[in-house]
């Protein structure tokens, strides 16, 4: 397939904005059953800003895939059959409710809603910030499942389309909130930094699973079963056309394996083996931290061209060639 830009900065934006707001509702989550000190409102409150700014910015890139933005809200109509129909829903909703847990925050507004039974307080904060959650993990089943849901193209029908962007998303995220750490509240830095490391080993781990299985994949059509003959050496070499036509322009990527198979070990290591190697350094030099963000979001960039490129079309059978 020919991988869109504006779906790439999308899913990428969306993916730090809501790892980083999970991370944030993680650490106070932690800090209300005592296990670690409960931060400013300043601190929860610019965080859920700065997922904002990253959510908004996913949501400005999606409009230049839409050929008529202004038609763009009839696509939430089709909620009952359309994956792409339910992330409509899902994210404006879950932008709405990160605004009010930050707004809940920076106004202090935080009333107790009940009190459990240990003598837990539970504030309207973290009732919000559960909504946020529930909401921000039914936003990447959305998004996954508008790829994995696809029969007809085996790379991305599997369930570790969906794991894989959940960790994706969760990985920048963390690491973007272990940045955020670093300068708003230094003591905590460790906190992110760990649950960085762990959810960027599990989404190297999954990526990877992958990629072994695609890599294993046969197809279903070939030459020979699209025109009913089994000699093994039938080669298309023209679609008999001399000019690329919308088939070739939309469904096949047009670079060359070479390039594909240089992209692979590049997007490996800048999404997950150096920033690993930057968290681990990150531990004690917090500027690291910064650059172990900016070099995993490039990466991710990458990560995310050959996850498009590299689901065949089954048109491309006849289209690919161009002579």
């Amino acid at each position: 397939m020919k991988p869109a830009f504006s779906v790439i900065f999308l899913t990428t934006l969306l993916g730090a904005g809501q790892g980083l707001f999970l991370a944030l509702f993680t650490h106070q989550s932690y800090a209300l059953f005592g296990l670690l000190p409960m931060q400013s409102d300043a601190f929860y409150g610019y965080g859920s800003a700065l997922a904002l700014l990253f959510l908004g910015g996913g949501l400005i890139a999606s409009f230049f895939h839409l050929g008529r933005p202004e038609r763009a809200w009839r696509s939430a109509t089709q909620w009952r059959t359309s994956w792409l129909s339910r992330e409509v829903i899902v994210l404006p909703a879950f932008m709405g409710v990160v605004f009010l847990y930050g707004a809940a925050h920076l106004a202090g507004y935080r009333p107790a809603i009940v009190t459990l039974p240990t003598g837990l307080v539970i504030d309207l904060s973290t009732v919000i910030g559960v909504i946020g959650t529930l909401l921000s993990f039914a936003l990447f089943v959305c998004t996954g499942m508008i790829y994995a849901c696809l029969r007809f193209l085996r790379e991305w029908n599997s369930p570790l389309t969906v794991i894989n962007y959940i960790l994706l998303g969760g990985s920048s995220g963390f690491i973007l909130a272990s940045f955020y750490a670093s300068s708003a509240a230094p003591a905590q830095t460790h906190f992110f930094v760990g649950w960085s490391i762990i959810i960027t080993v599990l989404a190297f781990v999954g990526r990877g699973a992958s990629l072994v299985r695609n890599a294993r994949l046969k197809p279903k059509s070939t030459i020979q079963t699209a025109i009913g003959i089994k000699h093994p050496n039938i080669v298309q070499r023209s679609m008999g056309f001399m000019g690329g036509s919308f088939n070739t322009r939309e469904f096949f990527h047009g670079k060359s394996p070479a390039f594909m198979r240089t992209i692979k070990p590049i997007f490996l290591l800048l999404a997950f083996v150096v920033p690993l190697a930057l968290l681990a350094i990150g531990m004690f030099t917090p500027s690291m931290l910064a650059f172990a963000f900016i070099l995993q979001y490039i990466g991710l960039l990458a990560e995310r061209w050959f996850f498009f490129a590299q689901a065949n079309h089954p048109q491309n059978l006849y289209y690919q060639c161009v002579s």
